[in-house]
């Protein structure tokens, strides 16, 4: 037994419908290492019940599994917006919320990330003032090359206080190996983990856990 079999064992289980998400992708769609898998998303759904978001940014839906983990934590009439570039995945994604209680809490964009962040932000110029903060915890995890620009964009559509999470920012270790110094997904993570070290409109810490999460509270 690895520490990452003993650490699963050890952890709540996935729900049926979440195993099924698990058991599909790696059945059916390219790059399946891509899902957040059984300990991530007991994390991701930790998180959220500790934070009771009455609104959640997903950016990088895949194939719905974290949107689903990250849904349990809602606060009673909340909801999770979560936006997927690839529209190939579409009919994938509709299939796996529409399998769990959760769906209804949980809105589907297929889109650029960066488009509809600017789309956001001039709904969020003309909202009143208890509404100008938009999402309560975001989650990051879609083009690696740009959590820079997607940072920057959801600054200002979360309050002081709250979280943001991004993910893979250890990259399977690649942050650190000179091997990937032309790698852009790379260099678009290290800039990100950077940039996050130099500003002080946040607190953050890395996790070391699966390919690296990465905690972030807006604290101005």
């Amino acid at each position: 037994m690895t520490l990452e079999d003993y650490i699963s064992s050890h952890s709540t289980p996935e729900n049926e419908v979440l195993s099924a998400i698990t058991r599909d992708t790696h059945i059916h769609i390219l790059n399946p290492h891509m899902l957040s898998g059984h300990v991530q998303g007991r994390a991701l759904s930790m998180f959220s019940h500790m934070i009771r978001p009455k609104r959640i940014l997903e950016l990088g839906t895949f194939t719905g599994y974290s949107a689903l983990c990250l849904a349990e934590g809602l606060a009673e009439g909340g909801q999770l917006i979560t936006i997927e570039h690839n529209d190939e995945l579409e009919p994938t994604i509709r299939r796996n919320l529409s399998k769990s209680p959760l769906c209804d809490k949980i809105e589907l964009i297929i889109g650029d990330a960066k488009k509809e962040l600017d789309r956001f932000a001039q709904r969020q110029k003309t909202a009143s003032l208890k509404d100008k903060s938009l999402f309560d915890l975001v989650f990051i995890d879609a083009d690696k090359r740009q959590y820079s620009a997607y940072l920057d964009a959801v600054y200002p559509l979360v309050p002081v206080g709250g979280f943001i999470l991004a993910d893979n920012t250890l990259w399977d270790g690649h942050i650190i190996d000179p091997a990937y110094d032309k790698d852009k997904q790379t260099l678009g993570l290290r800039e990100f983990n950077d940039k996050l070290k130099e500003d002080d409109r946040f607190e953050q810490v890395i996790l070391p856990l699966r390919d690296g999460l990465t905690i972030i509270r807006k604290v101005r």
